[in-house]
């Protein structure tokens, strides 16, 4: 298995660099030259079209895993069919620049109704046995498919939503992926381990060009492809075992799963617009604004210095799931942990009263422009 991630990396590390060293021939149609937007944090033209160097990886990883676990072929395919919606979108709209929103969200619906049909993704239980009697006795087994379907699309979204800052998203995915790998080993699920696998190696060979200068992003083909693979893995292995709890796989995503649902309700309800509209107060933007930026000095190296406090509060959910991914009553309370320190950190950066360890000790030079 070692050497499916070893493949997958280096397929994604050339493929990647491929991108970047060919940018001149492509940037017109997939760099980022809209450097105004609300969520832009980087300060030249970048291509955003790194899903294309991790689907590489992807590739070579599935090749391999299909010579070392070749009953399970089948299923490979199947299971790259199904995040063919996610990944063709997101790339149409990294080179076209023209997909809607909401057209965004059907392909990402469509990946999660082929992951129900081909793959038997179905969530079969939310972890609180209580509710899953009740659902059962009064015939609602179906809002499984549904939560399937649901979650499938809003952590895909999610992942492009944390997609800000060099190195954010695709480490945080790196850390899911690991974890994934981790539970499938520990239950003995050769597909589920092997699909986990290549995604951690392609997703760290585009991690080595991505941070910390941000040669290449991920973009929206990249973002909703992994978002789609990871919230897929984690319906697969809860759903094909019994004693996986289906809270480790939620708690896996939960800091770009959360960051969303907080971002509709924070938009629709607290400011009264619509949930789809982009702004530049998410929880990384606040960070990387109030609390790096001047202090450090320097726009590039803050960006960079502030991935990390993010991969931090995306493994308060990672490793506790990877710890006690059979006990329900202990992620229970991991999550409500993790919810209600969220919220904390979130609005005491809102009134500047950022907590002492967040703050760089050193003074604050104003400089202009930004990097992402």
């Amino acid at each position: 298995m070692l050497l499916i991630l070893l493949v997958s990396f280096a397929c994604s590390l050339l493929a990647t660099l491929a991108v970047i060293a060919s940018a001149h021939r492509h940037a017109h149609l997939s760099a980022d030259h809209d450097l105004s937007g609300p969520q832009k944090m980087h300060h030249e033209a970048v291509p955003r079209v790194g899903g294309v160097g991790i689907f590489a990886g992807l590739l070579g990883g599935a090749a391999v895993a299909a010579c070392l676990v070749p009953a399970h072929v089948h299923q490979i395919l199947l299971f790259g069919a199904c995040a063919l919606p996610a990944l063709l979108s997101g790339l149409w709209e990294d080179f076209t620049k023209a997909i809607s929103p909401r057209r965004r969200m059907v392909a990402l619906a469509l990946s999660g109704v082929l992951g129900v049909l081909l793959l038997d993704g179905v969530i079969l239980r939310t972890g609180f046995l209580p509710l899953d009697h009740l659902l059962l006795a009064n015939g609602l087994a179906w809002t499984g498919v549904a939560g399937a379907i649901f979650g499938v699309t809003g952590v895909s979204n999610s992942v492009n939503i944390i997609d800000g800052l060099n190195g954010l998203a695709s480490m945080c995915v790196a850390l899911m992926a690991g974890a994934l790998a981790w539970i499938a080993f520990q239950v003995h699920d050769p597909l589920v381990l092997a699909l986990a696998l290549a995604t951690l190696g392609a997703t760290l060979g585009f991690f080595v060009w991505n941070y910390p200068r941000g040669k290449v992003f991920l973009g929206d083909g990249g973002a909703y492809m992994l978002g789609f693979i990871v919230a897929e893995l984690g319906i697969l292995v809860s759903a094909r075992h019994a004693q996986v709890s289906m809270l480790a796989p939620l708690l896996i995503v939960v800091y770009p799963f959360f960051e969303t649902l907080f971002s509709m309700y924070r938009r629709r309800v607290l400011q009264g617009r619509s949930m789809t509209q982009p702004d530049g107060i998410h929880l990384h933007t606040l960070i990387y604004r109030r609390l790096r930026r001047d202090a450090a000095g320097n726009a590039r190296r803050a960006n960079s210095g502030t991935s990390p406090y993010l991969w931090l509060l995306a493994a308060v959910g990672i490793v506790p799931a990877a710890i006690w991914w059979n006990n329900s009553p202990v992620l229970s309370v991991v999550l409500l942990v993790f919810v209600l320190g969220y919220l904390s950190l979130y609005w005491r950066i809102v009134r500047f009263r950022s907590p002492g360890w967040m703050k760089s000790r050193r003074r604050a030079v104003p400089r202009s422009g930004a990097g992402r």
